[in-house]
């Protein structure tokens, strides 16, 4: 899975929704994050569900909006049987 990719694109929608409402990263400390913070999360960097909600209630948006088709090519084809099971017949 290449959850680097997943962030990255995360981090591009989240600048673009801070864009779209007219907000600089430095106004983002008066929602609670430090800028440090607010940059990482544009930059990529991977965060945590209780950030997304943050962003989310900041923004007014669902998060199924904001993550909505981000996880297209992050996920590497599985084998179709695990390793554990190959050779095992029950």
């Amino acid at each position: 899975m290449n959850q680097e990719k997943f962030f990255k694109a995360l981090g591009t929608k989240v600048r673009g929704l801070r864009r779209k409402h007219g907000y600089s990263q430095e106004d983002m400390i008066y929602f609670g994050f430090s800028a440090r913070h607010w940059q990482q999360i544009e930059a990529g960097r991977p965060i945590t569900v209780t950030t997304l909600l943050r962003i989310c209630e900041v923004f007014g948006v669902p998060m199924a909006k904001v993550v909505r088709s981000l996880d297209a090519g992050v996920y590497e084809r599985p084998s179709p049987v695990p390793p554990s099971r190959r050779g095992r017949h029950r």
